[in-house]
């Protein structure tokens, strides 16, 4: 039986005093979660959240990583940063990153075998457009960004890892994918880690699912069978991640 995910990806939001304070109100909301918790922070927030939840059942992620281990690579944080500051996970390759700043699926499978390398549990995202969905392409093109995504990673490595499923057209607009959606493509998502690894696998890794996840619609998306927890955006920054955290 999978163990249940939940993690919130703050984004660009919390300087170090503000996370102190949220993490102040966030510990005893999720306390009694039985999935497992996460925060993933700016790197600024890394070091001092690290301290606000020690002792708790919050574990602590980064937003990105640079897929070298040092060197003249102005504004980037490497994995061992990461990792002496505190924290164990962190996420690549979200559709933000993607986006804004010309992230390619042959870079995020850079960072995600730096992360393994280093021993950093990766969040790996994927999801489609608007438009893409539209033209009936979903299943294909989440099917290519995890093939490239996990190239070189065996599998024992990826039993380890979490793959955070989130159509980008959900992604803060409070339009939140239908649950059989998700469901589909989640199961897609194991379905080609099936191919890829075998049965064993694709059963022990978790997938997520993100988008405008709020505290009235965790409990129904995190029942589906291929639903594994969430990879929470705003409702992460409020009193509503207890309640997602429980769900």
């Amino acid at each position: 039986m999978r163990k249940k995910i939940v993690a919130g990806n703050w984004k660009m939001n919390m300087t170090p005093s503000e996370a102190v304070a949220l993490c102040e109100t966030l510990k005893p909301l999720v306390a009694e979660s039985e999935a497992d918790v996460v925060l993933c922070v700016p790197a600024i927030d890394i070091c001092p959240v690290v301290e606000a939840v020690r002792g708790t059942n919050i574990a602590v992620g980064a937003e990105n990583l640079y897929y070298e281990d040092k060197g003249a690579y102005t504004g980037e944080i490497s994995a061992d940063m990461i990792l002496d500051a505190g924290a164990k996970y962190v996420i690549i390759g979200h559709s933000e990153r993607r986006d804004y700043f010309k992230e390619t699926d042959a870079i995020i499978n850079k960072k995600v075998l730096k992360a393994l390398e280093k021993g950093l549990i990766p969040i790996v995202c994927c999801g489609e457009t608007l438009e893409q969905r539209e033209q009936g392409i979903t299943i294909d093109w989440v099917r290519m960004q995890i093939k490239i995504a996990f190239q070189g990673v065996s599998a024992e490595q990826a039993k380890g890892m979490v793959i955070a499923y989130e159509p980008i057209w959900a992604i803060g607009t409070g339009v939140t994918a239908t649950t059989e959606q998700a469901q589909e493509v989640c199961k897609a998502i194991r379905d080609v880690i099936c191919e890829v690894y075998g049965t064993d696998t694709a059963e022990a890794i978790r997938i997520q699912y993100g988008g405008s996840v709020n505290a009235k619609n965790a409990a129904e998306l995190f029942a589906q069978p291929d639903i594994d927890g969430g990879l929470v955006g705003g409702a992460s920054l409020k009193a509503d991640f207890g309640v997602i955290a429980t769900a």
